[in-house]
């Protein structure tokens, strides 16, 4: 069937500006993003059906193209930002931010073409949006009697989304939390969204469980124990939660401490993961240059972009990006140890990112905890090279930062994308092709939408002229590390412990593997949990544990409605919150859907439980035809 057609070209293209408006959006209003390639699988097939033929694998290459762009905007929101918090810029300048995200985006393409062959057919990871993606298209494209589970599920996703973030007609949150003694604080709370049971469902209870584990050790072991033993050692930060919440206290204390232990347990799991594939990473440069270690002609769902293209382009993308970093610091040796690190950085917390997507979903990938990552890196390497005195030298680790979170978050994406296109039948290099269109297509529109919402509400801490500004967390986060390195205030011991339990659990893990163990441990799972707010962590492992419930029912695996209904509830979701953007933005006012009244979390709770029974009642299903 033909892919690369110019209807699908244009449409990806298209669709891949217009996604990543909304998404800078939503990441710059909440700090979070929402994976396009599931919106753009159905908005490709209500486009290109219009046309009198089309096809699934058309259907496939737009979504690749669309999801591009989606995921560049997140990788420009969550750093480029923290240009201006630092009073580096005052706007966002045209041709900066699109070679900026022009340089990380292309990257991010490159290094996922080793990958793709490491991660989804060497691992066989779950990827589970690529999944999703994959089980929209199909039922698409059969039109049978199941896809009405996929409806089910997207009508639900859709409709619960809409009354939790746009109508506001419950808490998203069900939370509770209280002081022990002191500052000591105990907390438990959910999300209350069905697109994370989705994701849950679809991963499994292995790496659910350990998603779990690692929020409990986060929020129920090591804050309780900090409050309790250590805050007193920081006066400031005693004295800001004093007067809050419990709850908001809790927060307040892990996203200033305790998510660094995530951030650890990431640098730990990177390293050990490029170590773990090292192998499979050889085998997919030998196939890139035609030396495939597997006798015969390479099959046409395996067919990669060739290495030496690979290689070449990142050599000229790394000249690029010295000029530009030349630009900033004025030094040519620096520069060049800048692009040095951006180019090594880049591809290892490509492949972390990959890597965790293929856990958790590309929702769910913490990407800002590895562009912290290689802010730490650089700013140390500024350290050392410059000083900590050197006006430039915080503006020029965020763009350090900036290209390698383009690379990252198009690396966790677009692996989504191979996944879709490795099940149903899809060319990669021509998915590559796509994907190289859809940066590209986002790049030099991004710069003008991002000046736009600049002008219209501000940028950063809220102040009296702009009292809705967007507040950026993550590049708030970002600047307030870069800061933090070269003024020596950065909690290194909490680093240092998260690394110390990253190779606790990599030695746990290799003795489960040398045992043959069905439970594995693998690191970047639980540095995951440790890394995101535990609320996140419980609706997953609700998922995994309803998929594991419906295997043993049916004896067996799980029927595929149960996997099409997740599929929706993921796809429902992911439509309505980019829908919701819309009229926030042409309004300027965050809650212009809201409803005069709200039920606090109870009936939230109760949605969610009946979506967890009709999931459960679907994978369970003695009379599915077929399974997966």
């Amino acid at each position: 069937m033909p892919q690369l057609t110019v209807k699908a070209i244009v449409t990806g293209a298209l669709l891949s500006i217009i996604l990543s408006w909304a998404n800078a959006y939503i990441g710059l209003f909440a700090g979070l993003t929402v994976s396009a390639s599931i919106p753009a699988a159905v908005l490709s097939m209500a486009i290109l059906g219009l046309f009198k033929r089309s096809n699934i694998l058309e259907h496939n290459i737009v979504q690749t193209a669309a999801s591009a762009g989606e995921s560049l905007a997140a990788g420009v929101i969550f750093t480029l930002p923290a240009l201006l918090i630092l009073n580096y810029w005052n706007v966002f300048d045209y041709w900066w931010v699109s070679v900026i995200a022009g340089v990380g985006g292309l990257l991010g393409v490159m290094y996922t073409i080793p990958l793709r062959h490491s991660l989804i057919v060497s691992e066989n990871l779950a990827f589970p949006e690529g999944q999703a993606t994959a089980q929209v298209l199909k039922a698409g494209q059969e039109r049978s009697g199941e896809v009405r589970f996929l409806a089910l599920g997207a009508g639900l996703g859709a409709l619960l989304k809409l009354c939790e973030t746009g109508l506001k007609t419950w808490d998203g949150i069900a939370q509770a939390a209280g002081r022990i003694s002191g500052d000591s604080i105990a907390y438990i709370g959910s999300n209350l969204s069905p697109a994370l049971i989705g994701v849950g469902y679809i991963v499994g209870l292995n790496i659910a469980t350990l998603v779990l584990l690692g929020g409990m050790f986060s929020w129920n072991v090591a804050l309780p124990l900090f409050g309790a033993f250590y805050i007193d050692n920081y006066p400031d930060l005693a004295a800001s939660v004093s007067g809050l919440s419990a709850a908001d206290a809790a927060f307040a204390i892990w996203s200033s401490q305790i998510r660094y232990l995530g951030v650890g347990a990431m640098i730990v799991g990177g390293l050990w993961a490029i170590v773990s594939l090292r192998g499979s990473l050889v085998d997919a440069f030998r196939r890139g240059f035609g030396k495939s270690p597997v006798a015969g002609p390479v099959a046409e769902t395996d067919r990669d972009t060739p290495m030496r293209y690979v290689l070449i382009a990142v050599a000229g993308l790394a000249v690029l990006m010295w000029f530009i970093y030349y630009n900033v610091v004025d030094s040519a040796g620096v520069s060049l140890a800048m692009t040095l690190l951006m180019t090594a950085t880049g591809f290892l917390f490509s492949a972390v990112a990959a890597y965790m997507a293929g856990l958790v979903g590309s929702s769910n990938n913490p990407v800002s905890g590895v562009t912290i990552a290689t802010i730490l890196f650089s700013s140390l390497l500024m350290l050392w090279m410059v000083g900590s005195g050197e006006a430039s030298a915080p503006a020029a680790v965020i763009m350090i930062g900036a290209v390698v979170c383009c690379a990252a978050a198009i690396g966790g994406d677009n692996m989504q994308d191979l996944k879709a296109g490795r099940i149903v039948g899809s060319t990669p290099y021509k998915q590559q092709v796509m994907q190289v269109v859809g940066v590209v297509s986002a790049t030099f529109f991004l710069a003008p939408v991002l000046n736009l919402m600049l002008e219209a509400y501000g940028i950063g801490p809220s102040t009296a002229e702009r009292p809705d500004s967007l507040l950026a967390p993550q590049a708030t986060l970002m600047a307030s590390v870069a800061r933090g390195v070269l003024g020596g205030e950065l909690p290194w011991n909490m680093i240092a412990i998260g690394a110390g339990v990253g190779a606790a659990i990599i030695v746990l893990d290799e003795a489960l593997k040398a045992r043959k163990a069905a439970f594995r441990t693998p690191v970047l799972a639980v540095a995951v949990g440790i890394y995101l707010p535990v609320e996140l962590a419980v609706p997953i492992f609700l998922g995994g544990l309803l998929s594991f419930m419906a295997r043993r029912a049916r004896g067996g695996a799980p029927a595929r409605t149960g996997s099409l209904l997740a599929a929706g509830l993921i796809t429902g979701e992911a439509l309505v919150g980019i829908a919701i953007a819309v009229p926030i933005v042409l309004s300027g006012d965050r809650n212009v859907l809201m409803l005069p009244f709200t039920a606090g979390a109870w009936l939230g709770i109760l949605a969610v439980a009946v979506v967890a029974v009709l999931l459960y009642r679907a994978g369970a299903r003695r009379d599915a035809p077929g399974s997966t």
